[in-house]
Formats: structure tokens, C-alpha cells, sequence
């Protein structure tokens, strides 16, 4: 049976030789890691997208977090709620029509401005706010790489407003709040969470896991026993 995913691959097989070689690559370069068989996937794509081996040990994984991902992205439906664009942008369309996925944000809508300036608030604060009146949040897959405010919020909403994302993704990068945004969320017992800590991340990284994880989701799919 092939190890090639048809649909969370790269298109050609020079391009699919040339992702492959980068992973080799990384796995012999890497310095020894605890990450388990499905961890390491989602880890070792975060190092393929930015070249930095420091995500070898700056991600960190709620117990429950990549069985949760991938059967969540296996239930199909599955809604990703970002807090900005660019992840929305970056994700592969085919992967995701593949699982029947839609992507949210709600970062320049008039409303979230309005009511961020009422309320002295950041729009990304609002942004989360709005997906959980809408009742998005529940179930979806959350994906945070740039404003450390969205994800402070998310974890509010988790613990006061009863909101159960089924993975949350806190990947924000900055120097103001970032560290402790996901210091947070990696307190957070009741829905799972994969983090970067510390102040590197972007969103770049967000959809470098979510890639990951369709990958997974995929090969579960194929019936590959390899996989979580």
C-alpha cells in the first residue's frame, strides 16, 4: 500500500520527493525528543515551515490533543475559527473541502471594530466573542497565531462561558502577552490544546498543524495502522 496521501500531499512527485527529503532531513538533524509517534508529525511540520529546530521542545500537548484533532477533522463539518485571515488564506483549500471544513474569522468585520472601540477591547477579544454568540466555538478546531488577546479570551470563554472547542491550537507570537496567553491555556484541563510556548509562534505555525493533522486525519483514513 503507498504511504503517499493523495489528498494532504504536495500535487507532484518532484514536489512530494522534495517534502519528503526535508522531513528525512529534519528527523536526522533533530536533537532526541519525548514527542510520541503522533506528536512528533505535528512537530516536526512546525520545523519544516519556519526552519527552526527550537519548536523540538517549545511545543507542548495536552494528553488528548492529537487523537482529539484528528477525529475531529474525521467527523467532517468541522469548523476552524481563526483569529485572523492569513490562517484562513494559508490553509489548503482541497485538504479541506476533502474533509468538508469551513474556515471563520471575524477579525475586520464592522461590528467586532465597533464594539472592540466601545468597549476598549482589542478586536480580536470581540473576534472570539462574536464566533461564541454565534455558537461556533463548540466543536471546532481554534486557531490562534498572532493576537494573544484572542486566545486569553478563548480561555475566558472556556472556563466561564461553558464554551468546549474540540482543539484548541494557541500559537500566537509577540512580546506583549504572548508567553503568558499560552502559559494559560496550557492550564486548561477540559478541552484539549497544543502550544507553543514562549513568545516564538505565527500563523504560519497554525496552519503548519492544521496541515499536520489533516495529514493524520488522511492516512487514518487510508486504514494506515501507523498513525495514532
Amino acid at each position: 500500500m503507498s504511504t503517499i496521501n493523495t489528498v494532504t500531499e504536495q500535487l507532484t512527485r518532484a514536489g512530494q520527493a522534495i517534502e519528503h527529503d526535508s522531513f528525512a532531513i529534519i528527523d536526522r538533524e533533530a536533537a532526541p525528543h519525548g514527542y510520541s509517534a503522533g506528536q512528533w508529525p505535528i512537530v516536526r511540520r512546525l520545523i519544516h515551515a519556519n526552519a527552526d529546530f527550537e519548536f523540538n521542545g517549545l511545543t507542548d500537548f495536552h494528553p488528548q490533543a492529537v487523537e482529539a484533532g484528528v477525529q475531529t477533522v474525521l467527523r467532517g463539518g468541522t469548523r476552524v475559527i481563526a483569529d485572523v485571515e492569513m490562517i484562513c488564506v494559508g490553509l489548503s483549500a482541497p485538504r479541506l473541502a476533502h474533509f468538508g471544513m469551513r474556515t471563520y474569522q471575524f477579525i475586520s468585520d464592522a461590528d467586532v471594530i465597533e464594539a472592540a472601540r466601545t468597549e476598549d477591547t482589542t478586536r480580536a477579544v470581540q473576534a472570539m466573542r462574536k464566533a461564541h454568540r454565534m455558537g461556533l466555538l463548540d466543536g471546532a478546531i481554534i486557531g490562534i497565531g498572532n493576537a494573544p488577546t484572542a486566545l486569553i479570551e478563548v480561555v475566558r470563554l472556556i472556563r466561564d462561558a461553558g464554551a468546549r472547542p474540540a482543539l484548541v491550537l494557541g500559537m500566537p507570537v509577540g512580546f506583549v502577552s504572548a508567553a503568558e496567553a499560552k502559559a494559560l491555556l496550557a492550564e486548561v484541563q477540559t478541552v484539549p490544546w497544543i502550544v507553543i510556548r514562549g513568545r516564538k509562534g505565527g500563523s504560519t505555525l497554525v496552519v503548519a498543524a492544521l496541515h499536520a493533522l489533516l495529514a493524520l486525519a488522511e492516512a487514518r483514513q487510508r486504514g494506515d495502522r501507523a498513525t495514532p
